[in-house]
């Protein structure tokens, strides 16, 4: 799908079709942008455009589609209705319109709110305040930074702007999620952190894993960077430069596919990136570690804190949060952050040993949460 389509168009007529289970789409996160940025010219033109151009989180842009546009004084409302592709994804066909108020002498200050049908973060461990409206880091810097092209004109005035993001139906959204599990309530999460939703969870996307791992050994190479996605992926290509690009292939949560292919190719050296909850999942042995597939083993990650040093009453709290994050920060906080995911990615290192012999040798990169090198380790450490 070109990026520049929020509704890709279909084969031409004498063009073969397209493969099941390829087509990409588009975040909550992208389609609250393309929303935001069409109210938000509304009050700049007087009128809310049909058509938007926005930036996504990758740096690329995209033209999305907008329905339901009205212009009523100081405030415009706009909706983008989501297309994820071909992702069995719950939010897929989601209306999600933003109403954006001018706010005279507001300082050019732009307000970025949750609405009904967006969740309300209730517990730690998620990288956001509880009380807050559960818009990921990503995608509200992502909003905010559209908002405040649209809205330049307004701003310079000195004027702020008011964006308010809802989505109807959110609540019976997140039944279908695991956001209860998380503490997010009330409704869905505006999630992604490039823009793009691919078919993460289909067998092209298998497919595609087992491809790439072909193309590297067909050029030769002897080594590959499995990554858990585009922030692990950016940090393992810092972490090993002299590594060829043909050889850092996205795993997604397909441990087993990765690794099954790695072995048949007999590749000499497979490294790992990965954050702290695909970290403990790979140590628990899952073949996939997508959020439906498996739980998270609390026990685990639970007793790798107790192993590294961290006191009974926050082993015991982290037993039984929701997330391994809530580990990683609470970790962090009393300066045992390396010694977690250092840990964790032995742990991880061993499961993938005994799951998947063979002639490589073994390196885990764990990374933070903003994507950043936390901890290495390899098998002859």
């Amino acid at each position: 799908m070109s990026a520049g389509h929020a509704t890709p168009p279909g084969p031409r007529k004498g063009e073969p079709r397209r493969r099941r289970g390829d087509r990409t789409g588009f975040t909550t996160g992208a389609n609250a942008a393309a929303a935001a940025t069409a109210a938000t010219l509304g009050l700049v033109l007087g009128r809310v455009p049909q058509r938007v151009d926005c930036l996504l989180p990758n740096g690329r842009r995209a033209v999305f589609t907008i329905c339901d546009g009205r212009v009523d004084g100081d405030l415009a409302h706009a909706v983008s209705i989501k297309d994820a592709g071909d992702d069995p994804d719950a939010t897929n066909g989601a209306h999600l319109p933003a109403d954006v108020r001018r706010i005279a002498g507001g300082g050019a200050e732009i307000l970025l709110h949750g609405g009904a049908g967006v969740g309300v973060v209730t517990r730690p461990g998620l990288g956001l305040a509880v009380g807050a409206a559960a818009i990921n880091p990503v995608p509200r810097r992502n909003i905010t930074e559209n908002v405040r092209a649209a809205g330049e004109p307004l701003l310079a005035l000195g004027d702020g702007l008011e964006v308010t993001l809802s989505v109807p139906g959110g609540a019976a959204m997140a039944l279908k999620t695991l956001n209860a599990r998380l503490g997010i309530l009330g409704g869905i999460s505006i999630l992604g952190t490039t823009g793009i939703v691919r078919p993460y969870s289909t067998a092209a996307f298998r497919a595609s894993l087992v491809q790439a791992v072909r193309v590297a050994a067909a050029q030769g190479e002897t080594t590959l960077v499995f990554t858990t996605g585009g922030r692990t992926e950016q940090a393992a290509m810092g972490a090993f430069p002299d590594v060829a690009e043909v050889c850092f292939v996205q795993m997604g949560d397909f441990v087993k596919a990765a690794f099954t292919a790695a072995v048949r190719h007999r590749m000499q050296q497979v490294i790992v990136g990965a954050m702290v909850g695909k970290l403990t999942k790979i140590a628990q042995g899952l073949p996939v570690t997508h959020a439906w597939r498996a739980s998270l083993d609390r026990d685990l990650i639970a007793e790798v804190a107790a192993e590294v040093g961290a006191p009974p009453d926050l082993v015991a709290q982290i037993r039984t949060a929701a997330t391994a994050r809530f580990a990683a920060e609470r970790l962090a906080a009393i300066g045992l952050a390396a010694a977690l995911h250092q840990a964790l990615a032995r742990r991880a290192m061993a499961s993938l040993r005994r799951l998947y012999p063979g002639p490589h040798r073994l390196s885990v990169l764990a990374c933070d949460f903003d994507g950043q090198p936390i901890a290495t380790v390899a098998e002859d450490d």
